[in-house]
């Protein structure tokens, strides 16, 4: 006898083996890009309604694409680890297939939408579906698995200004890499939850390779470079003075991040994951929203 499946309990299941709330960290960064971009290109901070939907879907597909995948792939591993051992896949809520195919639709979502926006997006495509497709293998060869993530996520805030102008400015390269160092430093800790399973089986992690007091100076090191860059994004785009008190008040924010996790105590690795993170990233977009309208006021 079959049991009736509600398809809205269905997506809501998928929402949540890709954690798509986590979204809100390299969303934000694709849309300050793109408010710079239509500021610059356009006169306006505003680039049009299309134009952002089909950014926010290419963001959304290639986040939940390369999420999907990774929670497939990385089944076997997640079974074993306690901390994730109740995911979606491993506990079987979630069939490898079904996330094959999730990946799949995603994937289109953003084919679909870099079609939509303008050559350098299509352009582009290629390796930023590589980038997606390769980072679950990473962990299994290098330390530097938390550097391909920054690479990997950063091309959204650099998508983010493509998508306007069509072009590489300064400001784009910048904005990818104040992401990159961001996820460097914020992946870093969170990889020092998994220490002890990384390094009893074999995955790499900054972390495992140089222990977690020295894992935790290396992403603090990575979140002030993030800082200076945000400065320089700001330099490049000649923004208005509101966007340096955001960034002051995100320097505030890494500040009480790195305060709250020490060597000795990870129990708010989390709350330093997930909760400064996305206050950081919501600063960074209503500081470029208010600095990009005030700048035309």
């Amino acid at each position: 006898m079959s049991v009736a499946v509600n398809p809205l309990e269905r997506v809501r299941t998928y929402l949540e083996l890709v954690k798509f709330e986590h979204t809100i960290f390299a969303l934000p960064f694709a849309y300050a890009g793109m408010f710079l971009a239509s500021k610059a290109q356009l006169g306006t901070w505003w680039p049009g309604f299309m134009t952002v939907l089909w950014i926010s879907l290419a963001m959304a597909g290639a986040r939940t694409s390369a999420m999907a995948l990774n929670r497939v792939l990385d089944a076997a591993i997640d079974a074993r680890n306690p901390r994730t051992a109740a995911r979606h896949v491993p506990r079987g809520a979630v069939k490898p297939l079904e996330g094959y195919g999730l990946a799949a639709v995603a994937l289109i979502v953003l084919v679909v939408s870099a079609w939509q926006l303008n050559p350098l997006c299509v352009a582009l495509l290629p390796l930023a579906v590589v980038f997606l497709v390769l980072y679950p293998y990473t962990k299994r060869v290098t330390w530097l698995c938390h550097a391909w993530l920054g690479v990997t996520d950063g091309a959204a805030a650099a998508g983010g200004y493509i998508a306007v102008t069509g072009r590489f400015d300064a400001v784009a390269w910048l904005l990818w890499l104040v992401v990159i160092f961001w996820m460097i430093g914020l992946d870093v800790i969170y990889a020092t939850q998994d220490y002890d399973f990384d390094k009893a089986n074999g995955l790499n992690s900054i972390p495992q390779a140089f222990g977690i007091p020295a894992s935790l100076e290396i992403a603090k090191y990575s979140h002030g470079l993030m800082w200076l860059l945000l400065i320089a994004v700001g330099v490049a785009a000649g923004s208005h003075w509101v966007y340096y008190i955001g960034i002051a008040i995100m320097g505030g924010i890494l500040f009480y991040e790195h305060r709250i996790v020490n060597p000795k105590d990870l129990t708010r690795v989390n709350e330093a994951f997930f909760s400064a993170n996305s206050w950081l990233a919501l600063t960074m977009l209503a500081s470029v929203i208010l600095e990009v309208i005030l700048r035309g006021a």
